[in-house]
């Protein structure tokens, strides 16, 4: 199994589709850092240079008057109501929610990377790995060695996990390293609160804690990594049922992408909260944000993602080795 898995990595590494999500990854997180700076460069230039109590305060006079305008759903509006609470909890217990530095830029720009951006990086590697060999005929070739078909394709599959992990590797260090360049490298051990809770569009504060920022960041990771295997385990099963990369790429963007939208218009379709695609954003459990529908709770979720990605790749490992390859 050993020499399959470093068969696959090699044929990974020269077809240039890490290096070129690498390279990805490094000028979204460069294009992303900048407009914060930007974006802090603005507001010191509106409010002056103040400290972050001031800045917060402000917050929360803009986003009331948010609230108060007309136009706007009631899901938008108890959103914003939440946030409110949040952003006064933190004021009442002396708390910067954003702490300058890199860390603070890697754990919220993994959140907003979460549902979308990563994914996509996830699946550029996974679209291809058997697509590609039927499309050119190696694929029967490989099945010709003196080897079971599920041990050809059990090895794909584990140089996906190892693809996998090895994004999430150089997505953490490139927004370190560059956003450091621009915000310091310092607030590893500022403290973050989390376990609130929205109950009946109220935020409930009773299970709320401190953690350090490095102990969020690596529950955040850890989530990131789930949402990232799952996703390539449905990219990796559309490679094998269909023979097209491309046609299989735009299946798995179209998926994506709708999973934003429904997202944000699906409070009265109760259904689609076993979409996979609406159970992406698992960081928003963590920051107390209300669900997309009501009912959903970070257990239902892991659960709803664990069983789409069972299911994929019991789908694809029965196709790969039952059905003929062409």
């Amino acid at each position: 199994m050993s020499k399959l898995v470093y068969n696959e990595m090699l044929k990974l590494v020269k077809s240039k589709r890490l290096f070129v999500v690498t390279l990805i990854i490094g000028i979204m997180i460069a294009m992303f850092t900048y407009a914060q700076f930007r974006e802090m460069e603005n507001v010191k230039k509106r409010l002056g240079d103040v400290d972050w109590r001031t800045t917060l305060q402000q917050s929360i006079i803009d986003t009331q008057n948010r609230i108060g305008s007309s136009g706007i759903s009631d899901e938008w509006r108890n959103q914003l109501k939440v946030r409110i609470s949040q952003s006064q909890y933190y004021l009442d217990h002396d708390i910067n929610p954003q702490e300058p530095g890199a860390p603070t830029f890697l754990r919220v720009f993994l959140d907003n990377s979460m549902q979308l951006l990563l994914p996509l990086m996830v699946m550029i590697v996974a679209a291809d790995l058997v697509s590609s060999e039927r499309s050119i005929g190696t694929i029967k070739l490989l099945l010709t060695r003196p080897v079971r078909r599920w041990r050809v394709l059990l090895s794909k599959y584990i140089t996906l996990v190892l693809s996998i992990s090895f994004i999430l590797f150089m997505f953490g260090l490139f927004a370190y390293i560059i956003s450091g360049l621009f915000f310091g490298y310092v607030g590893w051990t500022a403290p973050i609160l989390t376990g609130f809770t929205v109950e009946a569009g109220e935020l409930n504060t009773a299970g709320v804690h401190l953690v350090p920022q490095w102990q969020y960041i690596m529950m955040v990771f850890g989530l990131a990594w789930f949402v990232s295997l799952v996703v390539g385990t449905l990219s990796f099963m559309l490679s094998i049922l269909i023979r097209s990369t491309a046609a299989g790429m735009g299946v798995m963007l179209a998926f994506l992408i709708s999973g934003t939208i429904i997202s944000n218009i699906a409070s009265s379709w109760e259904s689609a909260k076993y979409l996979f695609m609406v159970n992406l954003r698992l960081t928003d459990y963590l920051q107390g944000n209300i669900p997309p529908i009501e009912g959903m709770s970070l257990p239902f979720s892991l659960t709803v993602l664990a069983i789409w990605g069972a299911a994929a790749l019991v789908i694809s490992f029965f196709t790969f080795t039952k059905k003929d390859i062409y």
